[in-house]
């Protein structure tokens, strides 16, 4: 059976599975914020185990739970840091051009949806760029021509319909023959760029 949810879904959890799991975690019992996090209608969002920073597992059913409407960049502008604005007025509209909405994931998105601060003076912005192969080489030239002039760093994924996630640098620098690592909830592989990836300029 398919899995009800994909990597990067912001999820709402019930008041009461969250109660539960948190009594028998007493380990977690002086970590700040989490008491109240499923009241106060903060999402979880799901993620692949052991992957990155330290950050709080658990697992919950499937029935404790129900989807959490996607934040656009636009949507969490608000959240992001000053100077920050003209960057991401430019992915805002290189999305535009190509029909896209990117989705920002990582400290702005947590700072958006909970407004606690994730975000630091060292922080990148990561986003995820929803959409169907084969991506358009343009996307992935205009993101790069966007970082090479952001006052930090852009990280993110372009994110596949079924879910797999393709680092944007690594397929726009990837060669026509080459692969790419595909990051999904149960797996990591290695897809072959051709057919992923637009052709470039004549």
């Amino acid at each position: 059976m398919a899995e009800p949810f994909q990597r990067h879904d912001l999820v709402q959890v019930d008041p009461a599975a969250w109660a539960a799991w948190r009594a028998d975690r007493p380990d977690l019992a002086t970590v700040p914020h989490l008491a109240g996090w499923a009241a106060s209608g903060r999402p979880l969002i799901v993620r692949r185990p052991a992957d990155g920073k330290r950050r709080i597992g658990l697992a919950l059913p499937a029935s404790a739970l129900s989807p959490a409407p996607a934040v656009s960049i636009a949507e969490a502008a608000t959240h992001a840091p000053k100077p920050w604005g003209s960057t991401v007025n430019a992915l805002t509209a290189l999305g535009r051009r190509h029909g896209l909405v990117p989705r920002p994931f990582g400290s702005l998105l947590w700072q958006a949806v909970t407004g606690l601060t994730y975000l630091s003076t060292t922080s990148d912005l990561d986003l995820l760029w929803p959409g169907r192969p084969p991506v358009p080489s343009g996307l992935l030239d205009g993101i790069a021509a966007v970082a090479d002039k952001a006052p930090m760093g852009i990280d993110g994924e372009i994110l596949l319909p079924d879910g797999a996630g393709l680092h944007w640098r690594e397929l726009r620098d990837a060669p026509e023959d080459g692969a790419v690592l595909a990051k999904s909830l149960d797996r990591l592989a290695l897809r072959p760029v051709a057919g992923l990836r637009g052709p470039g300029p004549a």
